[in-house]
Parts: C-alpha cells; sequence; structure tokens
C-alpha cells in the first residue's frame, strides 16, 4: 500500500501519512498521547491502518505542539475537514488520549463510523470525554483491556453501551502487547461494515 507524507493545513504544524490511494473511504487516526511518545507511528495505529481493506484508505497524523488537548483537538478537527474535502465517506479512530479526542472530534462533526480503543475518560485540559458520546451520531465501537489500570475506558465504554454503540472486550492490559494485529482487525472489521 503506498504512503504520501503531507501536511494538514490549519495554522499548527501537523504532519500526517496517507496509506492507501482509493480516495472514497478513509479512516482519520488519532494518535495516543504526544507527552508519553504517541505519534502517527503507533503501532496500534498502524495495525488498523494494515487491516483495512484496499478500499479505505488511513490518515494517520500528529498533533502540533503541546496543547493540553484543546489544540489536538484543533488538529483532529483540521485533519478531519481534510479528509471530508478529499473523500465521500470519512470514519474516525483513536487509541487512549487520541480515542478521547476522536470522540470529541466526532461529537461536533458528522462521521460515517467511530471506532475508539482504551479511550481516555477525560483529556488533560478536564474535558470530559464521557459526556461527549451521547452526541456522536455514527455507528461506534469502543474496545478496552479488561486488565486497563491506566485509564478509565470502562466508563466511555458504559456510555457508548447507553446509546446503543458496540463495545468489545480484550484480554489485555492498556498497550495490548502482542494483540495490535488482532486488535486492528477487530476494528478493520468494524470499519468495514460500518463504511
Amino acid at each position: 500500500m503506498p504512503t504520501e507524507r503531507l501536511a494538514i493545513p490549519g495554522g499548527r504544524d501537523v504532519r500526517a501519512s496517507l496509506d492507501g490511494e482509493n480516495g472514497e473511504v478513509v479512516l482519520v487516526a488519532c494518535p495516543p498521547h504526544p507527552r508519553h511518545g504517541g505519534t502517527r507511528h503507533d503501532g496500534r495505529l498502524t495495525a488498523v491502518s494494515d487491516s483495512l481493506p484496499a478500499r479505505i484508505d488511513c490518515l494517520r497524523f500528529d498533533y502540533g505542539p503541546w496543547d493540553e488537548g484543546r489544540g489536538e483537538r484543533t488538529d483532529a478537527a483540521n485533519a478531519c475537514a481534510w479528509a471530508a474535502e478529499r473523500y465521500d465517506r470519512v470514519g474516525c479512530f483513536g487509541y487512549s488520549f487520541g480515542g478521547g479526542v476522536a470522540l470529541l472530534a466526532a461529537a461536533e462533526t458528522a462521521f460515517d463510523a467511530v471506532a475508539v480503543l482504551s479511550p481516555v475518560a477525560h483529556l488533560d485540559d478536564g474535558t470530559d470525554v464521557t459526556a461527549a458520546v451521547a452526541r456522536v451520531d455514527a455507528p461506534l465501537w469502543v474496545g478496552y483491556g479488561t486488565r486497563d489500570t491506566t485509564v478509565d475506558a470502562e466508563r466511555v465504554a458504559g456510555a457508548a453501551r447507553e446509546t446503543g454503540g458496540t463495545v468489545e472486550t480484550f484480554a489485555a492490559d492498556h498497550f495490548f502487547v502482542g494483540q495490535e494485529a488482532m486488535v486492528g482487525e477487530r476494528v478493520a472489521a468494524f470499519v468495514d461494515d460500518s463504511l
């Protein structure tokens, strides 16, 4: 699958990788916490991208300068706007901090599908991710590890259950060590069905 490197417009230094060349359907992937090494090259994001069928491209991006969640939400919104200008259907995915960013973006923007893996319940600036779940108007998938002690993903999963979202648990901790390919396949299957 070809990968194109590009910059996302919007006033912040946001670099991205576009995997694929379909041009009709895309999944925008939000990385984990940038202050803990989260980038567009994260193993969970690349596993999802690698598992997507050829008809679905994947836009993985890095956040611009750290801004406690506010600027990172702007970065996600700009990446999604870039994708919406070029694709007929747009989905959003995020892992950990990126899961929170993806859900907040989905609460403000129309998507065709939203999938999050081990999402945080709050961003660093205090924004309540769990409350945003009710405003997501798209098929929603939440996955998390039953041994996750890093984030309170169960809170977000509970909110997703209340709104009819799909929740899937894994016998894993927050990082899904050795299970990235399997988790990527589960996310890709949901996205493929929804998009």
